[in-house]
């Protein structure tokens, strides 16, 4: 993705996601219907800079502003856009550093200063954001989650085992991706295991528990366009909710979600062949928890498999 430059005389709009690969990713229905109704305008999208692979795969986006979070203003001078779309939240922070740019127009939630749709609690994530820019006169499909195609995939037609998680609530049991894997290995699948440099450890434990050799392990071996890529042609997908199960949507490939904290009628992903496992009756909901929710733990190795043949079958 271009980096922003200079100004060019090309009206600019600038819309604020400062999160993950998952975010990011449901917010693509409303930064396409964006462009669509901004045809003549440079869409900016400021999300952190390791995105970078991603965003290319967005259409609709047409230059990168590197943004970590929210603890710095944004670099970009004020009074240079015409527009700010706040894609981020409806918080103080997120209000303030767009603000602070001066644009002629703001799309938003209703707060002060901001005119928009009141912020509702509990909506799915795709509709929040689509929703939003509708309401502002840029109609959009909360289910057009496409990307563009990636490269060629390392490891074609791959059954694709996502051990990794950011918080510990996400993680479903290293045991228990082994125990998968390994059946799934029985069933003529070939195995790969994903995650990050961080997350390379528990994908060879995993690997390990599952009796597969050390080089079926991609996690911290492969940037984020080979994973999108490995992703975009998996023959199924098995993964806690993370970025990898929202690519999995994004190219409807089958894929097996292992749900926790999180609430499956705000985060799940759209119709396709996507199968959700849980218990919401265990859930403690700690999204930021170190240990793995109730509702993920009571999911076992039979549902998942389970779950994946009737996909496959």
């Amino acid at each position: 993705m271009r980096l922003l430059g200079d100004p060019d005389g090309t009206p600019e709009l600038l819309a604020l996601r400062a999160l993950k690969l998952g975010d990011l990713l449901v917010a693509v229905p409303a930064i396409r219907a964006i462009k669509r109704a901004n045809p003549d305008h440079r869409v900016i999208l400021a999300v952190p800079g390791w995105l970078d692979p991603i965003l290319d795969l967005v259409e609709g986006v047409d230059a990168l502003l590197p943004t970590p979070g929210l603890d710095e203003p944004l670099r970009i001078e004020p009074g240079r856009v015409d527009t700010v779309v706040n894609l981020h939240g409806s918080g103080p922070e997120s209000r303030g550093l767009l603000n602070a740019l001066g644009a002629r127009r703001k799309v938003g939630h209703r707060s002060p200063g901001w005119d928009g749709p009141e912020w509702q609690d509990g909506l799915l994530e795709r509709y929040r954001w689509a929703r939003l820019v509708t309401a502002h006169g840029m109609p959009a499909d909360q289910d057009e989650v496409g990307l563009r195609l990636p490269g060629a995939s390392l490891r074609p037609r791959a059954a694709v085992v996502h051990v990794g998680a950011f918080y510990g609530c996400r993680r479903w049991p290293a045991d228990r991706f082994g125990q998968v894997a390994r059946a799934l290995e029985r069933d003529g699948l070939q195995v790969v295991f994903t995650g990050s440099e961080a997350e390379r450890p528990r994908a060879l434990e995993v690997a390990e528990l599952a009796g597969l050799p050390e080089d079926r392990v991609l996690a911290g071996r492969i940037g984020l366009g080979e994973f999108a890529a490995v992703i975009a042609d998996a023959s199924i997908v098995i993964s806690a909710d993370t970025g990898a199960a929202h690519l999995a949507s994004a190219y409807a490939v089958p894929s097996v979600i292992v749900f926790g904290p999180a609430p499956v009628e705000e985060w799940g992903p759209p119709p396709g062949p996507h199968v959700v496992l849980t218990d919401a009756r265990l859930r403690v909901g700690d999204t930021f928890g170190s240990e793995p929710d109730p509702a993920l733990l009571a999911v076992q190795p039979d549902d998942v498999l389970a779950a994946v043949r009737g996909l496959l079958s």
